[in-house]
């Protein structure tokens, strides 16, 4: 790979490293297994980037690369060991405008999307994200039409689940 290319993929990378790291939260549990897949998901990234051609938005394709990484890998270890819960971790940061009780639904909300399968929880976050279903689709590679019937059951599964 020439620097050009090189220099390309760290300033993309660098600009879009939140949607790697928001990712790794929805598909690990502690801190070293968020860095791990984050590093895989990097790699897969600049392993991938010489075939970009552009013809989605770079932020577009690197959501399919990582949630396809993380699918992939989350798979390997479901059969693994199970780590400490990402949110008992001590070292938690903590905004001081925080406010307890929207941590706390953040927090329910969160663990009702890790009761999700995978393709679900993708779904769920690109639409978090504010990704059209356009977008979706074209990230997860269904239709539009799917990806509508899809989160319209998830939203109806989440409900169940945050009020049974």
């Amino acid at each position: 790979m020439d620097k050009e290319l090189e220099h390309q993929f760290v300033s993309k990378l660098e600009r879009h490293q939140n949607i790697a790291h928001k990712i790794c939260r929805l598909y690990t549990h502690d801190r070293e297994s968020h860095n791990d897949l984050f590093q895989e998901i990097t790699i897969q990234l600049w392993k991938a980037y010489p075939k970009f051609r552009g013809d989605a938005k770079f932020s577009t394709w690197m959501y399919r690369v990582a949630l396809n990484t993380a699918i992939t890998l989350y798979r390997k270890k479901k059969r693994g060991i199970r780590t400490q819960d990402f949110d008992t971790v001590h070292f938690k940061i903590k905004a001081e405008e925080y406010d307890d009780e929207t941590e706390q639904q953040l927090g329910l909300m969160y663990n009702a999307i890790k009761e999700l399968n995978d393709i679900e929880k993708a779904l769920v976050f690109l639409y978090l994200e504010d990704k059209n279903y356009k977008e979706i689709s074209e990230t997860l590679g269904i239709s539009e039409v799917n990806a509508r019937v899809k989160m319209n059951r998830i939203k109806t599964k989440l409900k169940s689940v945050l009020n049974p």
